[in-house]
């Protein structure tokens, strides 16, 4: 592979570092000239986390903030727009803060990152104490800013009296980025000071955005369109794009080719497939794409190591309080059964609502629908109809996610139920295969079942294997060892019992046609033609106990190998 290769982008959101420091870049700088030629004072970009919106932010701030190199973006498809780049690029001066910081457990401490924020972001602009356009008091006023303990009548106030000193000082209006601007709310929310929060957010916004006349435009991006009753009250300018609208649609995101092209260029063209059953699958407008932050980890890693494995990077990069929250408010009617359809690949309508507030979002299992579906956690797929939008479960990444927190419900809930747990491992112990399958499917009747149909025949079991794995968790004492993902010839399921004498092997079979007595018969068959008993016979046990399970659905069956 050579060296000469450009470097993969991971984590850099500074537009011109990118450029300058030759990363690959996916050109998404056409979002520019489509801005310009779709005007509205107030835009709003909503996306899922991870989806490129700070890096596009700072390519805003990049092409149209004075002073700026504009040869980073030469040859780059904005550089095609002649006269858009005589008439914008490099002529206003802008005010770019990004909200994402302010993640405070009190309202005392949010409002300390707020005002360090402001004193942030003034103090590109100290030159402004020494200017002849304004006047003394102006200068006194901007000093404020430029205090990082600023109170919270001033931070109000910041971005409206900064965007009328740069227009003074400038003679030209100012244009306006704020990044992630629904984070602090979020925040706020789970620590409880959320109406303190909104009321800091609706003085600083509702200044600066609403009939200012020192204001060009301004951009602000999140993952949610909080509704204007919080903190856009009032505020007839503004316009939302997300991720129901065809406009810009392709600017967040990776498209198919854009991955095909970045995937060729470093040389990883066999591992595509791979990548486009992981990470593609998102529907934004009329595009279909993939998510940044996971194609560039994942083509990283492989440049490391050839053979590694997708993973779930967007997952590790933050909290999945939406899924954890919607699981945990499952019942064993409609909602259970519609997530057992989403696990399985198949699509479930919902009405979406597109406008809440965060007290209302996690208020029911219908709010709860569209935030999984505003924050990528679920997608369209298919036509609207009467309002009612059909949604899946984007690709793998995400199905995993579900997965996981599901399985994660299952183990605290059967941890709770000590009784039916050690009845279970002791029927296991005994040989009691009937008592055993009775147990364990009544097990499979309580949890959300998980059909396998998104991945590899070979990997249906893994479901029914956390299952298991979570109840004889229960047994401390026990020393359980799984090795089902490699298939190396060892058996699925492995115990050596506290008296080391009694050695139990567990192999399960997903029953795909529903005949679980043919699933017990090869679950049975596997163990004894891939001497499996030999691991333990090594470690000297005794007595070995070889169990079949075959499951389809939430239907067992379960079997216990006669004595030789």
């Amino acid at each position: 592979m050579s060296l000469k290769k450009k470097k993969l982008p991971v984590g850099v959101e500074n537009f011109e570092t990118l450029i300058k420091e030759e990363f690959y870049y996916v050109d998404k700088t056409e979002m520019i000239a489509e801005l310009l030629r779709n005007p509205a004072q107030v835009n709003l970009f909503t996306r899922p986390r991870r989806f490129g919106k700070s890096l596009n932010m700072s390519m805003l701030k990049c092409f149209f903030e004075t002073g700026g190199d504009s040869s980073v973006f030469d040859g780059l498809a904005i550089s095609k727009e002649k006269e858009l780049c005589e008439k914008y690029m490099g002529k206003f001066p802008v005010i770019s803060i990004s909200l994402k910081g302010i993640d405070a457990g009190d309202f005392d401490m949010a409002g300390k990152m707020s005002a360090m924020t402001i004193y942030m972001e003034a103090s590109r602009f100290r030159f402004l104490l020494d200017s002849e356009r304004l006047d003394q008091e102006d200068k006194l006023e901007f000093a404020k800013l430029l205090n990082s303990r600023m109170d919270l009548l001033s931070v109000r106030s910041s971005l409206w009296l900064l965007s009328r000193l740069l227009k003074k000082h400038y003679g030209q209006k100012v244009i306006l980025l704020i990044d992630e601007y629904d984070v602090p709310l979020q925040k706020a929310f789970y620590n409880h000071y959320y109406e303190d929060m909104v009321q800091l957010l609706r003085g600083m916004f509702g200044q600066v955005l609403k009939t200012n006349d020192n204001l060009a435009f301004a951009v602000l991006t999140g993952c949610l369109r909080v509704s204007k009753e919080s903190i856009f009250t009032g505020m007839n300018n503004l316009k939302v794009f997300s991720i129901m609208d065809t406009s810009f649609d392709e600017y967040f995101g990776f498209t198919d080719t854009e991955v095909r092209e970045l995937m060729d260029y470093y040389e990883l063209t066999d591992s595509y497939s791979q990548a486009k059953e992981w990470y593609n699958g998102y529907r934004f407008g009329e595009s279909d794409v993939y998510c940044p932050w996971d194609v560039i980890n994942y083509c990283y890693d492989l440049r490391a190591n050839p053979k590694a494995r997708p993973e779930n990077y967007w997952a590790n990069s933050s909290g999945n309080d939406a899924v954890s929250e919607f699981v945990r408010r499952l019942d064993v009617s409609v909602a259970s059964r519609e997530l057992e359809r989403l696990t399985a690949g198949e699509t479930v309508r919902k009405e979406i609502f597109p406008e809440l507030t965060y007290r209302e979002m996690y208020s029911s299992i219908e709010n709860l629908w569209s935030l999984l579906y505003m924050t990528g956690y679920l997608t369209k797929r298919g036509e609207p109809e009467d309002r009612m939008i059909p949604l899946c479960i984007p690709n793998m990444e995400i199905r995993d996610i579900f997965k996981r927190q599901i399985m994660e419900l299952f183990k605290e809930q059967v941890s709770r139920d000590g009784t039916a747990m050690r009845e279970f491992c002791d029927a296991l112990k005994a040989g009691d295969a009937p008592k055993t399958e009775e147990l364990f499917g009544k097990y499979l009747k309580k949890t959300v079942g998980i059909r396998d149909t998104f991945v590899r025949r070979n990997l249906k079991e893994n479901f029914y294997h956390g299952i298991l794995l979570g109840i004889l968790s229960f047994k401390g004492n026990w020393y359980v060892t799984s090795n089902y993902e490699t298939g190396d010839g060892y058996g699925d399921i492995l115990i050596e019992t506290e008296d080391d004498e009694t050695g139990i092997i567990i192999e399960v079979k997903y029953a795909h046609d529903g005949d679980l007595e043919k699933g017990v018969a090869q679950a049975l068959r596997q163990i004894e033609e891939r001497h499996y008993d030999e691991t333990l016979f090594q470690d000297g046990i005794e007595k070995v106990l070889k169990y079949g399970f075959a499951c389809y659905k939430k239907k067992c069956r379960v079997a216990l190998a006669k004595a030789r």
